[in-house]
């Protein structure tokens, strides 16, 4: 039986990419600005490795999976070539490789940051692979490409015409970063690719700085994490780790004191509480959005004027029951639906000035 690829070349992938004219740079070289992951002993992490293993073996397993890291440039390069170094890569038969191990790639327009193509790693490719996007034209464009959700990087280089011309990309227009702290959704599963997971929808909209703490099935607010999201400077905290909490007793346990914790170290920014994003919900995950409620409540009593609650009804409220691929993990149209509601209030934050830029 033929491959679909041999039959419609559009499913062709290009893993080798040979242009005479191009000059490779590492990221790590300026004027490339890299957000939401940093390359340390021959890995790029979202987090330090000590911290990591502090907190878990999951975690410290995850921390090197690059969800929300972003590689930001200026060229008028009519093409740009991405060469991947890679460790693990993330294989599951309801997740797209496009978004656990590709790359995609936006440019910034009138009208904020618009999709142009993704870097689509092949089923063969072990190690890395190589990739072409073409642009046509030789117009300065502001560039950001996102790295994969569920996969590690140790290297990547950028390919450009030896002509052209290579600038730092503009600022965000909140530099400071939002902090999301959550489960494998939060991470970005299962995302088609890893532009339409909700923190980085959420970042498009507002030109906002992030840094995505999802670490699959191990996000239980335990203390180390806390602790290394108290010493972050950000504008903005969302945590939601509903899913993951192992039982309403550990989420009634932890839920309220990773709050105080926060706020006594950031007194003044924004505080978003999110269930989990699910229409219809079981007796016992109502419980679970109910520990949430309160502690939000709590808060409120308290006399907290810049904590806000999302319910994971609200956060589905455009998908409803189609929003996901097993009745947990979003597809497009749920991260769609998350980003939605959690944009809407968000506008609100930032039309009463909340939003340290």
């Amino acid at each position: 039986m033929k491959n679909v690829a041999d039959i419609d070349k559009n499913f062709k992938i290009e893993n080798r990419v040979v242009k005479e004219d191009t000059v490779f740079y590492s990221i790590e070289s300026a004027p490339f600005r890299i957000y939401g992951v940093y390359l340390d002993d021959g890995k790029y992490r979202r987090l330090p490795a000590d911290v990591a293993r502090s907190v878990s073996d999951g975690v410290f397993n995850l921390h090197t999976h690059t969800a929300g890291g972003r590689v930001r440039f200026k060229t008028d390069s009519s093409y740009i070539i991405i060469s991947a170094k890679m460790g693990a890569r993330g294989e599951m038969s309801h997740f797209a490789l496009s978004g656990s191990a590709g790359f995609d790639l936006y440019v910034k327009n009138e009208s904020g940051y618009g999709y142009v193509n993704s870097f689509i790693p092949p089923f063969s490719a072990k190690g890395g692979y190589d990739g072409i996007i073409n642009l046509g034209g030789n117009e300065l464009r502001d560039i950001t490409i996102n790295f994969p959700l569920y996969s590690e990087v140790s290297a990547l280089y950028i390919g450009l015409s030896d002509k052209a011309v290579l600038e730092k990309a503009d600022d965000y227009a909140i530099e400071k970063p939002i902090v999301y702290y959550g489960s494998s959704i939060t991470q970005g599963g299962c995302a088609s690719r890893p532009g339409t997971c909700y923190p980085s929808l959420i970042s498009r909209r507002f030109d906002c700085n992030y840094i995505n703490l999802g670490f699959s099935g191990n996000a239980r607010g335990e203390r180390e994490i806390e602790a290394y999201i108290k010493s972050l400077d950000m504008s903005v905290f969302v945590y939601d780790y509903d899913y993951n909490a192992p039982t309403t007793a550990h989420l009634a346990a932890t839920h309220e004191r990773m709050f105080r914790g926060i706020r006594e170290a950031h007194p003044d920014i924004p505080i978003i509480m999110l269930s989990r994003p699910k229409y219809n919900l079981t007796e016992s995950e109502a419980e679970n959005r109910a520990v949430i409620e309160n502690t939000y409540n709590n808060a409120l009593s308290a006399g907290d004027k810049n904590v806000y609650f999302i319910s994971g009804r609200e956060l589905m409220a455009v998908a409803q029951n189609e929003g996901t691929v097993d009745n947990c993990h979003p597809t497009d149209l749920g991260f769609f639906s998350m980003a939605r509601a959690l944009g809407e209030l968000m506008e609100k934050i930032i039309d009463k000035g909340d939003i340290r830029r």
